[in-house]
C-alpha cells in the first residue's frame, strides 16, 4: 500500500532540475505522524508546490525565449509550475475533508510539459488502502 503524503514530502518534475518540497496548509487539521496530511487538491503553485529551480520544457514560453536568445541552444529558464488539475488518481478508500488522500503513487501534470511525482512522501508509517 502506498504511503500517505504530508507536508515536507519531496517532489520532482520531469522537466525541472532540482527537487522541491510539498507544503500542506493545516486548514483541514488532519495529521499523519504530526504533519499535515495532503489531499489531491494540494496542487496550488506557491501555496503547495514550489518551483523546481530551472525548467527544461520547450513548451515553457520562458525556455523558448531563453533558447531563442541563445541562438537556438536549448537554455533552461526559471521554473514556474502551472498545475490547474488535481493530483491523480488519489486514494480510492481514504478521504480527508471529502477529498481523496494524496498517496506516494499520485502524479501531477504541469501544463508547461512536466510530470510531477512524489519521491519521498514525508510520512513513511501511514499506509493508505487504494
Amino acid at each position: 500500500m502506498p504511503e500517505q503524503v504530508t507536508t515536507g514530502a519531496l517532489l520532482t518534475c520531469s522537466m525541472g532540475v532540482a527537487p522541491a518540497p510539498l507544503t500542506v496548509l493545516p486548514v483541514v487539521k488532519v495529521m499523519a505522524t504530526n504533519m499535515p496530511a495532503a489531499t489531491i487538491m494540494d496542487n496550488i503553485m506557491g501555496a503547495n508546490i514550489a518551483p523546481f529551480a530551472m525548467c527544461n520544457s520547450m513548451s515553457n514560453p520562458a525556455v523558448i525565449a531563453a533558447t531563442s536568445a541563445a541562438l537556438g541552444v536549448k537554455t533552461p529558464a526559471p521554473c514556474t509550475p502551472v498545475t490547474p488539475a488535481p493530483w491523480s488518481p488519489g486514494s480510492s478508500k481514504v478521504l480527508i475533508a471529502g477529498k481523496p488522500a494524496l498517496n506516494k503513487s499520485c502524479k501531477l501534470t504541469c501544463s508547461l510539459g512536466g510530470s510531477i511525482s512524489i519521491t519521498s512522501p514525508g510520512c513513511m508509517t501511514v499506509k493508505l488502502g487504494g
